[in-house]
C-alpha cells in the first residue's frame, strides 16, 4: 500500500521498496528532506539488528551547502552525488562503542524488553569478550553491523519514497578530522547520498542463485 506525505509518496509494499531499489545517480536539487524526516530516517533504520545489540554505527549527515562545500572535495569520484541529492549520510562505526554497553542493557531492563537476570548472565559473558576482542576482530564485527544498517538506511528512505546510492569514492583518511570528528575513535564506513532522483537508475545484471549458492 502507498500514501502520499507532502510531495512524495510512501509505500510498505515489499517489491515497490526492496527490487525496484535502484543506485541513483542525479538528484533532484530542488528537493530538500526536513531534518525532522531524516531523523525519523535515522531512527527507522537504527531498527537494524547488531552483534550483542551494541549498534556502533554512526551518522554524520551533512545537508547544508556549507557542509556539501567541504564534502565536495573529498568526493572527487562522486561529485553529482553529493552536490545534487538532498543529504549525503556519512556512516561510521565508534570504535569506543563499548561505552554504551551498561546504558543498552539497563535500558533494556528498564523497559521491560528484558529481565534483570538475563541482563547480569549477559554482561558476565559479554564484557570480557569485548575486553579481550582483537582490534581487527572487532573491526570485523563493527563493519558487519555498519553493513546491515547501511542496507536498511537505504530501504527505510525509499519506503519514504527517496533514492538513495551507497559510495566509496571518498577521503576515507580525512572525512573524520573534516567533520570535527575524532578519526581515530569514528571510522568511516561508507557514504550513502539521499534524495529524489532527477534521472532513474539503471537496472543491473545479478547472478543466478544457481551461481552464488550451494546447497548442503
Amino acid at each position: 500500500m502507498s500514501t502520499t506525505t507532502g510531495k512524495f509518496r510512501t509505500t510498505n509494499d515489499f517489491n515497490e521498496i526492496v527490487l525496484e531499489r535502484r543506485s541513483v545517480k542525479v538528484y533532484d536539487p530542488e528537493v530538500k528532506i526536513s531534518r525532522e524526516e531524516l531523523t525519523e530516517i535515522l531512527a527507522e533504520a537504527s531498527r537494524a539488528p547488531s552483534s550483542v545489540n551494541m549498534q556502533p554505527w554512526r551518522f554524520l549527515v551533512i545537508d547544508s551547502a556549507e557542509g556539501k562545500a567541504k564534502l565536495a572535495p573529498l568526493a572527487s569520484f562522486n561529485q553529482t552525488q553529493a552536490l545534487t541529492s538532498s543529504a549525503v549520510i556519512g556512516v561510521f562505526y565508534d570504535t569506543n562503542n563499548v561505552e554504551y554497553m551498561d546504558e543498552i542493557f539497563g535500558k533494556a531492563v528498564e523497559l521491560g524488553y528484558m529481565p534483570r537476570e538475563v541482563m547480569e548472565m549477559q554482561l558476565q559473558q559479554v564484557k570480557p569478550y569485548y575486553a579481550n576482542i582483537s582490534a581487527s576482530e572487532l573491526r570485523d564485527v563493527n563493519l558487519i553491523d555498519s553493513g546491515l544498517i547501511s542496507m536498511q538506511l537505504m530501504l527505510v528512505a525509499r519506503a519514504h519514497g527517496y533514492d538513495t546510492n551507497p559510495m566509496a569514492g571518498y577521503d576515507k583518511e580525512h572525512i573524520a578530522e573534516v567533520f570535527g570528528l575524532d578519526k581515530e575513535r569514528f571510522q568511516p564506513v561508507m557514504l550513502i547520498s539521499i534524495g529524489k532522483a532527477a534521472k532513474e537508475g539503471y537496472p543491473s545484471y545479478r547472478l543466478p542463485v544457481e551461481t552464488i549458492t550451494t546447497w548442503a
